[in-house]
């Protein structure tokens, strides 16, 4: 199997955990030393995504994983050990349950949106 950046299998530790948070950091480390990488972008956006979701910031979570949709077309259908194919399918579902005329919710009422699809991302061999 290929080597890869340290960050990045601690990405996916982290995204299988639910922490977000965490995943954008780790990717905007990589992202901020090659730029015109959307790969890491658009793994970096569908992280922010969630985590704005989890939080009810539900326009910002919509426009992030729109982002994140088009960022990663052009790298599938896998790239880095990654089946796009997954992801993809992950973020076209989240973009349907996304209320679309929801901008933000009190965190308190967070728990009333439409619950995310779950996604385990793992590395395999390409």
């Amino acid at each position: 199997m290929q080597d890869y950046p340290l960050e990045y299998y601690q990405f996916f530790i982290h995204f299988n955990e639910g922490d977000y948070y965490t995943c954008h950091d780790l990717l905007e480390e990589m992202w901020m030393t090659d730029k015109g990488n959307l790969f890491f972008k658009g793994l970096l956006q569908m992280s922010v995504a969630i985590y704005h979701y989890e939080y009810g910031n539900v326009k910002g979570a919509r426009l992030m994983m729109k982002a994140a949709h088009e960022y990663l077309q052009e790298y599938r259908p896998r790239h880095w050990g990654l089946d796009l194919e997954r992801v993809n399918f992950f973020i076209e579902e989240c973009l349907m349950r996304i209320p679309a005329t929801v901008d933000k919710v009190p965190f308190e009422e967070v728990d009333s949106l439409p619950l995310l699809s779950n996604l385990l991302l793992y590395l395999e061999e390409d």
